[in-house]
């Protein structure tokens, strides 16, 4: 499988991961398994196995991936180092297992894991976890509630992620040999007592212990020994920034848990990096190296697809919806620059994104332009505020821009021949407004003289067609603007280090926002490395707006928060929108069996699906290098 959203993109998309626990029916100080914000979870708290799922599926075979550039670590919960395939920054990847798992089929939905029921007080003040006592290590010993502890100070240390995520967390502590209380410095957020379900726990033993030659393990370091788990999948064999090889745990503890039944049914799962994306294309249309292809270009879909296999139907293209795909899209804008610290500024650059000609020559009309933080939800502001809604924002009303209130947030469209010539106009008088006006073709400080210069920061070659028009555009009103492209570790790091001027982010939602919005804007994580602000925003404003959000006290009280939110954001103009789509597009060799259904909230489910060993033998004898 090849994802185009490595590095920073995939850690965003991972954040989408992290939905949030819900609100019980029943008794608030009851041990509870299967919860839900948004409603009783359609499994209810007897859960089986998923309902689309094959729960008699043959395990077996192998499932073959490609990266784009490169790895030097297995501790994927510091700043420092580029994980390998496999791992995540957020939750267990495919070593660890965390307290409990976010449903796969079901919004703002988890499952047992590790703990098989948690509780939590009236007043939400603190919650505990009741440990699974058949979760084991890959060496066979149990996992303890010391290690649940160990875990949660660890990461609260050394995980910037995490350390936000758990901010109002100030103590966890074993208060008997199956049950781990977290206390927290805060009441009444209903979240939190749940979120702490996504803590993914640790082996203390291990990591407390010494390596081949004697030498003590250090987990606020970057690794390449190969670490002790506990879910499904173990490192068989690594090339240190080229290939890594999981296998499938044969006695895998948890293999009957109803979250796992039905899926994670290959027996090997192999990561082969490339250093571009052209080789790794190749990798797919031959075969053997990359099984399962997600493509995110409209222009590729409809155009780049037509090799012998696919024409021979050796490999299949579908389309699967996906009602997760709610997020922000878009070019971020360093605020930590001074050029992009005045509101008019991000404003001029916003307009100047052609999203309609970009859409229509390159896309074939595919994608839809993103005009929330929110998109795609019932979480997204619309129209003027009202209701409850206004009566939040009009607590800072004497701080928010005037058009927040009497207009509708709307970027002006590039649907007439006409368009460019004005929206270029309006771009430059704001700027002008802002102190930056055009001499000699070039914007300029009207004071100093000094020229507008700044970078767009990729490391996606093919990504090239879809930025340089919007270059070409900043550009046309005498912006020194270019594309910087590095390799991915180095894009990483950079972005971990707020080292750029502009780049492209994917900030994925969950449809029960809380505490993890203040890593996406809170002035605390403005200067906190590898945090998600990479806007850089520091408006008290939006710090008040973000805890009103965690402390929604039911889910009119969360919209209308939200709503607040997410309208401060876009009239503030952090992120340069650009495009999403409601389909997941997969192009995949034929060889794997499908459940009929797929998941509709997250689209298709992989874990779920099989190796079809007459399908792959095959394959095998037409294309020798297919495995």
């Amino acid at each position: 499988m090849r994802f185009h959203r490595a590095g920073i993109w995939a850690m965003a998309s991972l954040a989408a991961s992290l939905l949030i626990f819900g609100t019980e029916t029943g008794r608030a100080d009851e041990w509870h398994t299967t919860s839900s914000l948004i409603g009783e979870s359609k499994y209810g708290e007897n859960f089986q196995h998923y309902d689309y799922v094959n729960p008699d599926v043959p395990k077996g075979g192998a499932l073959n991936s490609t990266v784009v550039g490169t790895y030097d670590s297995f501790n994927p919960y510091i700043v420092q180092g580029s994980p390998a395939a496999g791992f995540a920054p957020i939750g267990g990847g495919l070593l660890y297992d965390t307290l409990m798992e976010q449903s796969v089929d079901e919004g703002s939905v988890s499952h047992p894991l590790v703990a098989d029921a948690y509780k939590y007080p009236d007043d939400y003040s603190s919650a505990t976890y009741r440990l699974d006592t058949r979760a084991k290590w890959h060496d066979g010993q149990p996992i303890t509630v010391d290690d649940i502890v160990w875990s949660f100070n660890v990461l609260k240390a050394n995980s910037p992620m995490y350390n936000r995520y758990f901010e109002n967390v100030t103590e966890a502590k074993a208060v008997s040999d199956r049950e781990v209380e977290f206390t927290f410095d805060q009441k009444g957020n209903r979240e939190l007592p749940k979120i702490l379900g996504d803590l993914v726990v640790l082996p203390k033993h291990w990591w407390e212990g010494t390596d081949a030659s004697g030498k003590k393990r250090d987990v606020t370091k970057p690794t390449l020994e190969i670490p002790l788990g506990s879910a499904a999948y173990k490192i068989k064999s690594f090339k240190p920034g080229a290939e890594i090889i999981w296998e499938r745990v044969p006695d895998y503890w948890g293999a009957k848990l109803p979250v796992k039944i039905g899926r994670e049914n290959w027996d090997t799962r192999r990561y082969t990096y490339f250093l571009d994306e052209n080789a790794e294309w190749l990798a797919f249309t031959k075969g053997g190296l990359q099984d399962i292809n997600q493509e995110n270009s409209g222009r590729d879909w409809k155009t780049k697809y037509d090799f012998p296999a696919l024409k021979a139907g050796d490999v299949i293209k579908e389309e699967f919806k996906a009602m997760s795909r709610a997020n922000m899209q878009g070019f971020a804008i360093n605020t930590r620059r001074p050029f992009f610290q005045d509101r008019r500024v991000r404003e001029a650059l916003s307009y100047l994104y052609d999203f309609d000609t970009i859409n229509r020559t390159q896309s074939f009309g595919l994608n839809t332009r993103i005009t929330s933080y929110f998109m795609g939800s019932d979480l997204a502001s619309s129209g003027l505020p009202q209701g409850k809604e206004l009566e939040i924002l009009n607590q800072y009303k004497d701080k928010l821009p005037p058009e927040l209130f009497t207009q509708e947030w709307k970027l002006p469209a590039f649907d007439t021949p006409q368009a460019e010539r004005k929206i270029l106009k309006q771009s430059v008088d704001l700027l002008a407004s802002a102190g930056w006006v055009i001499k000699g073709g070039k914007m300029v400080n009207a004071q100093s003289g000094a020229p507008v210069r700044f970078e767009i920061l990729d490391y996606r070659q093919g990504a090239e067609a879809t930025l340089m028009p919007y270059v070409t555009m900043l550009q046309k009103i005498g912006i020194d603007a270019s594309l910087r492209f590095v390799d991915q570790s180095q894009y990483v790091n950079r972005v971990n280090d707020f080292d750029f001027d502009m780049t492209t982010v994917v900030l994925a939602q969950s449809d029960s926002p809380g505490n993890e919005q203040r890593d996406f804007w809170s002035a605390k994580a403005a200067d906190a490395a590898g945090s998600r602000n990479y806007s850089g925003i520091k408006d008290p404003v939006v710090d008040a707006l973000v805890e009103r959000v965690i402390f929604a006290a039911d889910r009119d009280d969360l919209i209308a928060a939200t709503h607040a939110l997410d309208r401060v954001l876009l009239w503030s103009f952090y992120v340069v929108p650009q495009f999403t789509r409601p389909d997941v597009w997969l192009a995949y060799w034929n060889k794997f069996g499908v459940p009929e259904k797929q998941p509709t909230y997250i689209g298709p489910d992989i874990d779920s699906w099989w190796i079809d060993p007459e399908k792959e033998k095959a394959l095998a004898a037409k294309y020798k290098s297919v495995d």
